[in-house]
């Protein structure tokens, strides 16, 4: 066995996670103007270089707006963020989601998969669909639940890059911590043989080329997360 280096986080990243909190946390609101910099590193004790080098970075997540000679100000992130600022969310709450952002990420994942789904049944080779056993396979074998929810995701990862849509598999990974998180709860929930099951269903609906099966099936799943036997809040 081979064990990886461990890193603590740098004082920039924990400055940028700081001020993220704060912010999404409501506890700074939007359009809400922050000290400057220097009184900024006096009370967090660190150097003027980590706030500069930290302001930018949550400039580029989308969370604040730096206007020279004015100040830095929380943006409104929710109406002009990016895929970053959709990530730094999702890593937020991951393990603080409530019902509404639960069922919020439910329907697009709903939208994403029958999007993958009917462009793989129309679009994709036998080759593209018969790859995909191989992870199924990985999802059978798992013995730990962080492994069943691993290769859960690596099989929907791999349906979104033989869909043939360059942007769907750039969604999924933004989606990564939140969707994998869920599916964790679930599986504590109901047992990782019932999250196999959803994969298996709708790897059998696709073989056959079926995508309106294949929808059936992803809206089964999902339907039962949000309001039926498999509520996952």
């Amino acid at each position: 066995m081979e064990f990886q280096k461990l890193s603590a986080l740098s004082l920039k990243e924990m400055f940028i996670r700081q001020i993220r909190d704060l912010i999404l946390s409501g506890q700074m609101p939007v359009g809400s103007r922050l000290p400057s910099e220097r009184e900024i590193a006096r009370q967090m004790q660190v150097s003027r270089a980590v706030v500069n080098s930290g302001f930018s970075e949550l400039e580029k997540q989308g969370f604040l707006e730096v206007h020279p000679r004015q100040g830095v100000f929380v943006a409104d992130y929710g109406k002009n963020g990016n895929i970053d600022t959709l990530n730094a969310i999702m890593e937020y709450h991951g393990d603080t989601l409530g019902q509404g952002e639960i069922h919020s990420i439910i329907e697009v994942r709903r939208a994403l998969e029958h999007l993958a789904t009917d462009s793989i049944v129309k679009n994709s080779s036998n080759e593209d669909i018969l790859g995909l056993e191989g992870l199924l396979e990985e999802v059978a074998a798992a013995k730990t639940i962080d492994d069943t929810v691993l290769a859960t995701f690596s099989f929907h990862h791999k349906l979104s890059v033989i869909s043939g849509n360059s942007i769907i598999p750039l969604i999924y990974i933004s989606f990564k911590p939140v969707v994998t998180q869920l599916w964790k709860r679930f599986c504590l929930k109901y047992g990782k043989e019932a999250l196999y099951d959803s994969v298996l269903c709708l790897y059998k609906c696709i073989k056959e080329r079926d995508a309106l099966a294949a929808r059936k099936c992803t809206d089964k799943q999902l339907n039962e997360a949000l309001e039926g036997g498999h509520q996952i809040y």
